[in-house]
């Protein structure tokens, strides 16, 4: 049993807020329960104990909480055995201290008060739970008898009942409790401190066991020591010692803290410990460039500053006693110092100290400059330079007369049209520069840099650019005015070649064809700051920086309100961008800022970063030879499907908390070391957006203020509000198996975390021996990604990075994350993906393909039949079964093929149908075909097929349909055949000389009816609704049913609920329901068709905005995109066979697509009845509260089907 006494000293008096007091002398034990309760009951409890029978009993409870509206929470008492006493009132709830009455139901013994219940949730995501609030339960007459009624408490009646003992004070577990640094001290207490102590501030010098966590309370513990004294601590040799000074503001606010540390002297022999081995991180260190970080430190007045320091302790120190100071040096206040007295112990540390995590001797990782250097990482080849021509990677780049690039290739692709321009514009037009030619100032295999200065009329220029061996260039340029000089526009301007502008994405855009006319200004709900223009081998990505954070999470900080747009380019919401055809065979991208005044000696400077696609060269063959396995398993369970790449996710056992790997990396190293037996390689979710609550350093790191956490107002899963209390920003959560759980809060933008963030990849790699990383959004920049690269591949040769994101969230992640690609190994593209999408979008948004990546797809499994033509399929088993894809690739061989898009020129292989596209995979002797339709309707299409092209004999050839599950099954084909495809779905063929063993194709054939006889048909004809049919009607003004033309019209807004339901016969097995779509704006309350039982139920529903089909039971949603939009005819249906229940859509009733399967036992019986209309996904009649735009379905037939006798 693990406990800590809190000792309340004689004279200390609790005062009690209606002015009467005690003196206490007692002691209140904390400690952790013996075993962990019920989680709903909240992290913390009083235990008490009652000695004798009676009917009630008062208990005062000394509970000290941090808390700051306690009076809001309910108390709840158990008895020893569980049994919920409900005779009880709370009579005064205060922080320093409670009163309650109760009534001890199960006699004399031991009681539970737990005060801090709230509502648990079990599914993972964002914690919407809150305390539960106060309750009356106590029965009137008891009430009444003990004085206990709300107007005849002031009597005070209770004060005369026994009283119970207070026993303790428990916390749920070790990780929730509050002592001994979260117990507060009482007013009166702080009043006898300040009294015995006048001076302007207190120091509190503590041990790193005990962070300092409340920066606006002094703890009890800070009280019964007293401040000042001699910090006394023992040091290991080579350990990275860590330790504290509390710093509180008594009297006055202190600015501009300075920290002093003098050299530590031996008592014996031995030499000092310098003072330039100590260091204090809330001052400052290395920033995440690698450049000096200077802090300032401000106290207000009444607050506490916790200040982290740390000394190395040399390797070769003496044993033995070393003594110094620390001086605390306010610019406004005296000087006051904490005298130090640390013993250096024989025993050398481990690691420095960093394999224990309690002694935060990793906070020295914040400061840490781990691969800052201009080395090469692979694929890369050494930057040439040949005058003003730097080429690198399979791209080129020659910067002209103004600095700034006058051509860029790719390949043998030309991408501008005529040199690239910042255009300075004034009243009497475009400014002409005069100057030396640019210069090169850096010459290295991996970084190439150069600058320029110019004058013109009144102003001033200069700049500086610096390529990289990836092909990104980053450019400053910086306008200084000699007089004032008003500006009517600064424009970059980036003449591309038509021929090369095939698409674009960004800048407001979603990726896909270019249309001729684009615009777009700076602001709105999505923030974005860069645009890529380009085709599939040549292109070039343009983003304009300067913004407080330049990362790729720019909308997670846009959202949160803590990113500040660019002050050159925004300027003031004046700013924007175009994209155009010109004259010339141009297409021409202009960012532009708009009118400003710069005043005589005002500067401003323009930064932006351009980067050269495709990174790198397709490694076609590596993609098909790695085969992931997205999820935490036996080995023994993966080894069999294929798979050979194991993701570690966060939230299971090896690695439970997110984004901080440290606290099972036993068992993650076990079960890495046992992959690597197999052959097999194993990689972690290890990212950086948010990190969880159980982080070790998460005081060291408040203490920091905002520089790694963000600010935020609070709330979330009560651990955070219990021991952060304000101040912070909650993220995700993950329940635990132990009641526990993962309350993640957001990362502020760039940060020293990114340093402690790379050492701690380092440590993976060494001690787990990880193979890489699974990144899932993140927040840090191309400088950190190049830097993982590096370690990755120093300390690991062969490591793997691959990077998910969803598009919701980041808006756009194939362009937002360009700047990884050069250091990254695949993509999967990904959570709210719309693989309805057209195929121009599949290219540029998606596949990876244009910037030198492969990917796969995630978003319900994607689509495998258009995955296919792109080298995609989804992730085991995470979204899907790729093992049956993987047999084909292996027998075919496709690792040694030569891939061949459709959106090559020279494809061999294409369709005579628009919207049936071909990849030909090209090996000697065979190819393998994938064909995809993105056609609504069933097609039949003949290939076109350049023979010669392949080696192969069109009189001896065959088509071949391999078996693949739930994909295809075994078919053959003529080279001359028609080969039917149908809505959303293909082919993958074989093309070949070799016999197969296969039948002709016969055409799929809907056999849903063929074994069910029609049990009731209902159109809706007259000018009302029949009265079999109850009309269900969300109250909102505007919402009605109405028949007319034949139909069931629907008007209402987008979310809320209208529908009708009939009862149904016994029998029924299939349902389904006729719809026209309209300009209805629902999405979950989008129309649909239902079937109900006694304790069911079971939706499928369009989602005509979205372009997706909904399935709903009533505790969850499955959706999946199909091809019905606005103003659509559709139909719907929900089957019921043997052993699963399919819901399926279809636009023309004779094509039938399967949206989700369930088991049938999850819904025994037969239905009772079926719903038309509008309908929330619980099944109940509710609207989703928030308003949304009108509009009118309709609904045009219903039918119901039984089983055949």
């Amino acid at each position: 049993m693990r406990f800590r006494t809190l000792f309340v000293a004689a004279a200390v008096a609790a005062v009690f807020a209606d002015g009467g007091s005690r003196v206490s002398a007692q002691s209140v034990p904390y400690r952790v329960a013996p075993q962990a309760w019920e989680e709903g009951l909240g992290s913390h409890r009083a235990r008490v104990r009652v000695e004798a029978p009676a009917e009630a009993v008062r208990l005062h409870l000394p509970w000290r909480r941090r808390d700051r509206d306690p009076q809001r929470k309910r108390i709840i008492v158990h008895a020893a055995d569980g049994r919920v006493v409900r005779n009880v009132v709370p009579v005064r709830v205060e922080r320093e201290s409670g009163d309650l009455v109760f009534q001890p139901e199960a006699g004399p013994g031991e009681y539970y008060v737990y005060y801090l219940p709230y509502r648990p949730q079990d599914n993972w995501g964002w914690y919407g739970g809150d305390y539960l609030p106060p309750e009356e339960t106590a029965d009137a007459a008891w009430r009444e008898r003990h004085g206990l009624v709300a107007d005849r408490l002031a009597e005070e009646r209770w004060r005369d009942l026994p009283s119970a003992e207070l026993l303790g004070i428990e916390a749920r577990t070790e990780f929730s409790r509050s002592d001994p640094m979260e117990v507060i001290a009482t007013a009166a207490e702080l009043r006898q401190l300040l009294e015995a102590h006048p001076d302007p501030y207190l120091l509190f010098p503590e041990d790193r066991r005990y962070p300092i966590r409340m920066p606006d309370e002094l703890p009890l513990r800070w009280i019964e020591r007293g401040p000042g004294g001699t910090f006394q601590g023992e040091a290991e040799r080579d350990e990275f010692y860590c330790f504290q000074i509390g710093v509180y503001a008594a009297r006055q606010a202190l600015d501009d803290l300075a920290v002093e540390f003098s050299d530590l002297q031996p008592a014996g022999e031995g030499k000092a410990i310098p003072a330039s081995a100590f260091r204090c991180f809330n001052l400052g260190g290395i920033d995440w460039t690698g450049e000096p970080l200077v802090k300032r430190i401000s106290v207000a007045q009444g607050k506490v500053q916790a200040l982290w320091c740390g000394v190395a302790i040399p390797r070769n120190a003496t044993p033995g006693t070393y003594t110094g100071q620390v001086t605390i040096r306010p610019r406004n206040a005296e000087a006051r110092r904490v005298p130090l007295s640390l013993t250096v112990l024989p025993q050398v540390a481990v690691e420095h100290g960093d394999n224990e995590l309690w002694r935060h001797s990793r906070l020295r990782w914040l400061d840490s400059t781990i691969a800052i250097d201009d080395e090469l990482v692979r694929p890369y080849t050494p930057l040439k330079v040949s005058g003003r021509s730097i080429a690198c990677l399979g791209r080129a780049l020659r910067f002209g007369a103004t600095g700034l690039p006058e051509r860029i290739r790719a390949g043998r692709q030309e991408i501008l049209a005529a040199p690239m321009t910042l255009a300075v514009e004034t009243d009497a037009g475009r400014v002409g520069w005069t100057g030396q030619p640019p210069r090169i100032t850096k010459q290295s295999p991996g970084v190439v840099a150069w600058e320029w200065n110019a004058t013109a009329a009144g102003l001033e220029q200069s700049g500086q650019a610096r390529m990289e061996f990836d092909g990104h260039v980053l450019f400053e340029v910086t306008l200084k005015a000699n007089e004032t000089v008003a500006l009517k526009d600064v424009a970059l301007e980036l003449p591309f070649r038509r021929e090369t502008a095939t698409y674009l994405m960004g800048i407001g855009r979603k990726g896909g064809l270019r249309p001729k006319e684009h615009a777009w200004k700076w602001g709105g709900p999505v923030y974005y700051d860069s645009f890529w223009m380009g085709d599939v081998h040549a292109g070039l990505q343009c983003e304009l920086r300067g913004a407080s954070y330049c990362g790729p999470m720019v909308n997670l900080y846009w959202n949160l309100k803590q990113l500040e747009p660019p002050a050159s380019w925004h300027n003031e919401g004046k700013g924007g961008c175009t994209v155009a055809d010109a004259e010339g065979g141009q297409v021409l991208a202009r960012a532009y800022s708009g009118a400003r005044t710069l005043k005589a000696g005002e500067e401003i400077r323009f930064e932006f970063a351009l980067l050269i696609t495709p990174v790198k060269p397709l490694d076609t063959a590596k993609h098909f030879r790695t085969r992931y396995y997205h999820d935490y398993k036996p080995l023994d369970e993966i080894e069999p499907t294929g798979a050979n790449v194991v993701n570690i996710h966060h939230a299971n056992e090896l690695n439970p908390y997110i984004n901080y790997p440290f606290l099972t990396l036993d068992k993650l190293s076990a079960y890495i070391r046992d992959a690597h037996r197999r052959d097999m390689k194993v990689k972690i979710y290890y990212t950086m957006r948010e990190i969880t609550n159980h982080v070790a350093e998460m005081w060291a790191l408040r203490s920091l203020g905002h520089e790694v956490l963000a600010p935020g107002s609070g709330g979330g899963y009560p651990w955070l509000r219990e021991h952060l209390g304000e101040d912070y920003s909650p993220a995700w959560f993950q329940p635990q198996p132990d009641g526990d759980a993962c309350a993640a809060i957001v990362n502020s933008g760039a940060s020293r975390w990114y340093n402690y963030y790379l050492e701690g990849l380092a440590w993976l790699v060494k001690h787990a021996e990880i193979d890489g990383l699974y990144n899932d959004d993140v927040s840090y920049d191309r400088r950190i990604m190049k830097r993982v690269r590096k370690i990755l591949d120093r300390g690991r040769p062969g490591c793997l990075i691959d990077l998910h994101s969803n598009t919701a969230f980041s808006h756009g992640p194939a362009n937002q994350y360009m700047e990884f690609f050069p250091f990254i190994d695949s993509l999967w593209f990904g959570e709210s993906f719309n693989y309805d999408d057209p195929p121009d979008y599949w290219l540029t948004e998606i596949s990876g393909i244009p910037y030198g990546l492969m990917g796969e797809m995630l978003q319900n499994g994607g689509n495998p039949w258009r995955g296919m033509l792109y080298g995609m399929v989804s992730r085991m088993p995470w979204s899907g079964d790729p093992s049956g894809m993987w047999k084909v690739w292996d027998a075919f061989g496709i690792d040694r093929a030569k891939m061949i898009g459709y959106w090559e020129p020279d494809c061999p292989v294409r369709t005579n149908h628009e919207e049936v596209l071909a990849t030909a995979y090209v090996r000697k002797g065979k190819t393998l075909l994938s064909v995809a339709s993105w056609a609504r309707t069933p097609v039949k299409c003949r290939l076109q097929i350049d023979w010669k092209a392949l080696g192969l004999d069109p009189k001896r050839a065959h088509l071949y349909a391999p078996a693949i599950k739930d994909f295809q099954d075994a078919a053959l084909f003529k080279p001359d055949d028609e080969i039917p495809v149908m809505p959303r779905r293909g082919w993958v063929l074989i093309v070949d000389h070799e016999p197969h063993d296969a039948p002709p194709y016969v055409a799929p054939r809907d056999q849903a009816y063929d074994s069910r006889r029609l049990l009731l048909e209902r159109h809706f004809t007259g000018d009302r609704l029949d009265p079999e049919w109850r009309p269900f009607l969300s109250p909102t003004p505007g919402t009605r049913l109405e028949v007319k033309d034949d139909r069931l019209l629907i008007h209402g807004e987008g979310h809320v609920y209208a529908y009708a339901e009939l009862p149904l016969p016994a029998g029924v097995t299939l349902a389904q329901c006729r719809l026209h779509t309209g300009n209805d704006q629902g999405m979950t309350w989008g129309p649909g068709i239902a079937l109900m039982w006694p304790d069911h139920f079971l939706r499928i529903n369009v989602r005509p905005t979205e372009g997706r089909v909904g399935v709903d039971n009533g505790k969850e949603q499955w959706l999946l995109p199909c091809f019905v939009g606005p103003d659509m005819e559709c139909r719907l249906r929900l089957r019921l066979e043997a052993d699963q229940v399919l819901a399926e859509v279809s636009t023309d009733g004779e094509w039938w697509e399967t949206v989700h399967t369930l088991p049938r036992s999850a819904f025994p019986g037969d239905p009772v009845a079926l719903r038309v209309g509008k309908m929330a996904s619980t099944g109940k009649p509710m609207d989703a509260g928030q308003a949304s735009a009108v509009g009118t379905c309709a609904i045009l037939g219903v039918r119901a089907y039984a089983n055949k006798p």
